[in-house]
């Protein structure tokens, strides 16, 4: 529900065999992601209905483990959060992209530096023209070195593509067409290797 959350990892130094509260979660929520960060990067949240935001990590604070987390991004009743993107400080933003694939196989890249840095907490900005045709956002991945994107429907349909012939788009585009779909399926997952 785009909440986010900060701690130290030596605070999972002694996990015990039946585990750790990592955070304390609201009615309704999960937890979908975790990541390693350095404390000096900045952190990228995606929406299905095509928003994000980045933001600072120094902007979230620390938290012990047995805490809520605070508000990353805010959604409308009918938005959920459907990627976590670590960017490193140190990250070449003018060749780094992060790459956006909607339920109905329409995907895209786009450039790093589109992304301007806002505080926590904000609506965000628009990454991806959701519309009929392409529907909902399910997946997000920052783009380094990887140049295989490999893509799952829900009917256990594979494809795989170079991500070199994903065009890199501006934020408010819908992409383009990545995998066909039979009627009725829909894309489920992605990775990037």
């Amino acid at each position: 529900n785009g909440i986010i959350k900060k701690t130290k990892i030596d605070e999972f130094a002694n996990i015990r065999k039946t585990g750790l509260v990592a955070i304390n979660l609201e009615k309704n929520d999960i937890l979908q992601w975790a990541s390693f960060s350095s404390g000096d990067d900045y952190i990228i949240l995606v929406t299905q209905n095509g928003q994000s935001i980045c933001m600072s990590e120094k902007d979230i604070r620390a938290m012990g483990r047995a805490t809520s987390g605070v508000c990353g991004i805010k959604l409308n009743k009918d938005d959920s959060v459907i990627g976590l993107n670590v960017i490193p400080a140190k990250l070449d933003k003018n060749t780094s992209t992060l790459l956006t694939v909607s339920k109905m196989g329409y995907g895209k890249r786009t450039l790093i530096k589109e992304y301007r840095i806002q505080k926590r907490g904000g609506t965000g900005i628009k990454t991806f023209k959701v519309t009929d045709k392409t529907r909902k956002l399910v997946a997000s991945r920052l783009i380094i070195d990887q140049t295989t994107l490999i893509t799952i429907s829900k009917k256990g349909l594979i494809l795989k593509t170079e991500l070199g012939d994903v065009s890199i788009q501006g934020r408010t585009t819908q992409g383009v067409k990545l995998m066909r779909l039979d009627p009725g399926d829909e894309i489920s997952e992605i990775e990037v290797i």
